[in-house]
């Protein structure tokens, strides 16, 4: 990655590229699936944090076996009733630093918990992440799901959808606009005097919703790049698929590409033939088997999967090397 590297010219708003974007087009490609994996990697089925050992050499190792993704979560506090803190670290920082460690391999939030995000400072945050990632980053949006965290903020728990959608009207526009107008009976006001530097490297850096952030799944269609959802059952892959494309197709026309995805925790069985089981918070399958799986999402519309392994009691890099010699070379972010 080369820091000294001069800033790429901004596309004019109403000429977004976002399919020159390399990390979008690492990840979300039309009629393929790609896998990613949720961070840390590292498993800690009975604690609530990790040891954050040895974390970039796994992250080189899932980019060298085609890993299309890794994926931060954004959970400022550990709340026992949880028990769960992601990889412990700011996402975005723990991104730039991901960043410096590896070389293409896309790096995304899962998600940046908006509502309690500064609309403002997040596309000043944003837009330098993906200059200096050379177009890696795609942010990943939430509302949020601990209540215990909104008092922290101020915030209320029961208008963070109301609030989300304020944020995400602000962040946009100071991010892309050239000396932005906006009024927000939350966060602010501009006249169009001044200006945010930088911006975006490929006129946007895509910006896709983790779980229903509170909004209709047709607000989310038109108005972000992309879904990423609850894993379904195998049962329900193709209408999961279905009610995407028809809600793209109603809000951004025909020809409109708006990738799908799901996540969710992975207990990788050490059966390999083990089939789908629901466990909380994700899914029990054998590597065979998710491949199977996972070409059944493929074939049903599916774009990108998010995966979570710490719930698996085997060693991280053991898992790594299952899904490099099963599943990833069908899948391959590469």
């Amino acid at each position: 990655m080369d820091m000294s590297a001069p800033l790429r010219e901004r596309s004019p708003t109403n000429a977004v590229r976002i399919e020159s974007h390399p990390g979008y087009q690492r990840v979300f490609r039309r009629d393929a699936l790609t896998v990613g994996l949720i961070l840390p990697l590292e498993t800690h089925p009975d604690s609530p944090q990790p040891t954050m050992r040895d974390h970039i050499a796994m992250a080189q190792r899932a980019e060298d076996l085609g890993v299309a993704a890794l994926w931060a979560r954004d959970i400022p506090f550990l709340d026992p009733a949880y028990g769960d803190v992601g990889q412990i670290f700011d996402p975005l920082i723990y991104i730039a630093h991901l960043a410096a460690a590896t070389h293409t391999i896309t790096l995304g939030t899962a998600g940046v918990v908006l509502p309690m995000r500064e609309p403002l400072l997040l596309a000043k945050q944003v837009n330098s992440l993906d200059h200096l990632t050379e177009g890696r980053l795609v942010v990943g949006m939430s509302s949020g799901d601990r209540p215990s965290e909104y008092p922290l903020f101020g915030i209320d728990f029961e208008t963070r959808g109301e609030r989300f959608r304020d944020a995400f009207s602000v962040y946009r526009n100071v991010s892309e606009s050239t000396v932005p107008r906006f009024t927000s009976p939350r966060f602010g006001q501009s006249a169009g005097l001044l200006d945010m530097l930088p911006k975006p490297p490929y006129g946007r850096t895509p910006a896709i919703a983790v779980g229903r952030a509170q909004q209709t799944l047709g607000w989310i269609a038109e108005n972000m790049d992309g879904y990423l959802g609850f894993v379904p059952e195998p049962e329900q892959l193709e209408s999961f698929g279905k009610e995407w494309r028809e809600l793209v197709r109603h809000t951004a026309g025909g020809s409109a590409f708006k990738p799908l995805a799901f996540g969710g925790f992975l207990y990788l069985h050490p059966k390999p033939h083990q089939p789908f089981k629901r466990i909380k918070g994700g899914f029990l399958i054998g590597s065979r088997a998710l491949r199977d799986f996972l070409e059944q999402a493929r074939d049903a519309g599916v774009n990108h999967v998010a995966l979570n392994p710490k719930v698996t009691p085997r060693p991280y890099a053991e898992i790594l090397d299952e899904l490099g010699s099963i599943v990833l070379p069908a899948f391959s972010g590469k």
